[in-house]
């Protein structure tokens, strides 16, 4: 397993003009907040109405104030417009620093991504983020345990609590298929917007899913698990010792309710 290379630094507006260094010296020592992550594509986003569901409601939830849609996404336009990219990676961070009465919003625009579509070897771990529900930036135990996970020589690790039960990825959700049906775990964790996506557009290609407890000694009950996340989805080829099986023709028929969905301009 190769270490990837750096990626290069993203564009950065606050508040819909050029990050200046005061800017990003308060989100660093300053991170309390929340965002999300999307794929641009032509200036569409597959589940918009969920990522700015998500903002609005981690806002109110965080700092008691609302976050209005519109104004997102007029500040996603400028910011990709200012990059010079129709096809983006876009983070848009909220942040209500000290004193302030108004949230400052932070939209990132880098070069479009996509997961590597390899299947993955899961390493769980004993950990369960705090306020699961919310996605939000300087997560350490997550990213400690993912490094740990790699060093291990597993891809990612998998989120369980003190019972067993699954919750998620480090930085993903996962979904499992028992040959008729797909399950999410039915636990704390962050509801991804590409796994909203599925659950909406999975009757159209024939396949229905639920959320319902899963655990690690239950896991030999499924067939084949998928990863999904913001940058797409993958299979997973085990989880510690219990392997899947990757199936093409499920991944297939994943991607054709994703790729299904309409994308909606920005």
């Amino acid at each position: 397993m190769t270490t990837p290379a750096a990626a290069a630094l993203p564009y950065a507006e606050f508040d819909g003009r050029p990050a200046t260094q005061d800017d990003l010296s308060q989100a660093l020592f300053f991170n309390y907040g929340h965002f999300t992550a999307m794929q641009v594509r032509e200036g569409r986003v597959r589940g918009l109405d969920l990522h700015l569901a998500r903002l609005d409601a981690a806002n109110r939830e965080l700092f008691g104030l609302p976050l209005d849609g519109a104004l997102v996404r007029r500040l996603i336009r400028h910011a990709s417009k200012s990059a010079g990219m129709a096809d983006a990676s876009v983070r848009v961070h909220a942040y209500l620093p000290p004193g302030s009465t108004a949230t400052t919003v932070m939209v990132t625009v880098r070069e479009p991504g996509g997961m590597p579509p390899e299947p993955k070897a899961l390493m769980s771990v004993p950990f369960a983020r705090t306020a699961a529900h919310l996605k939000r930036p300087g997560e350490f135990g997550q990213t400690y345990y993912a490094n740990l996970a790699r060093r291990a020589g597993y891809d990612d690790a998998l989120l369980t609590l003190p019972d067993g039960s699954v919750t998620e990825g480090a930085f993903t959700n996962i979904g499992f298929w028992d040959g008729t049906a797909i399950t999410w775990p039915q636990a704390p964790a962050l509801s991804g917007v590409t796994m909203g996506v599925l659950e909406r557009e999975l009757p159209g290609v024939g396949l229905e899913s639920s959320r319902r407890t899963v655990t690690l000694d239950g896991l030999g009950a499924f067939r084949s698990a998928f990863l999904t996340n913001s940058l797409g989805m993958a299979p997973v080829a085990r989880i510690d010792d219990t392997a899947f099986t990757v199936d093409a023709e499920l991944m297939e028929r994943l991607a054709a309710a994703y790729d299904g969905a309409p994308g909606e301009a920005v």
